[in-house]
């Protein structure tokens, strides 16, 4: 059984390094070395990473496997949101699974998690952005009713690259 548990402030080493690992097995193959490590350098520090971890606005959970972390997600409201920043909304930004545990529905556990937290503040959609390139993540999406409702641009190191957005109403 999955459980979902709040990352807590203690574990920003941990969550730090998960959340580069998974982003460099989802996306290093699909883009240029130097904008990955150019990204990396400003995403990717333990600065960063606290000074999202204190954001009243922002929250990471962990999805935990029998004692192994296999997932994340960070949610967003109000202010911490990349855009819209609408006091209605709870926003999406990460949400990844471990590719060996992919199948096990995780992704969706941690979705309908996500959800659970917008119902729960009645607030009236999520939203999240998806690279137009990840016809994956994209389907998974579109399968849990999200639609896509504009896009934004997203700079990886000097890669120019375009996100879809998306929102589900709840």
């Amino acid at each position: 059984m999955i459980l979902i548990r709040k990352v807590q402030i203690a574990e920003a080493d941990t969550l730090l390094t998960f959340s580069k690992k998974t982003f460099y097995d989802f996306f290093a193959h699909l883009n240029q070395p130097e904008h990955m490590e150019a990204y990396s350098a400003k995403a990717f520090t333990i600065e960063s990473m606290l000074e999202q971890l204190v954001n009243p606005d922002s929250e990471f959970y962990f999805a935990v496997d029998e004692c192994n972390i296999v997932g994340y997600i960070k949610i967003n409201f109000n202010s911490a949101q990349t855009e819209l920043h609408d006091k209605n909304a709870l926003e999406i930004e990460r949400i990844y699974v471990v590719a060996e545990h992919h199948g096990k529905s995780i992704g969706k556990a941690m979705l309908e998690f996500a959800i659970g937290i917008a119902v729960a503040r009645s607030l009236d959609y999520v939203w999240l952005g998806v690279w137009e390139h990840n016809h994956k993540a994209l389907g998974f999406y579109k399968h849990h009713g999200f639609e896509v409702f504009g896009s934004h641009d997203f700079m990886l190191g000097n890669d120019r690259q375009t996100d879809l957005l998306m929102r589900k109403n709840v």
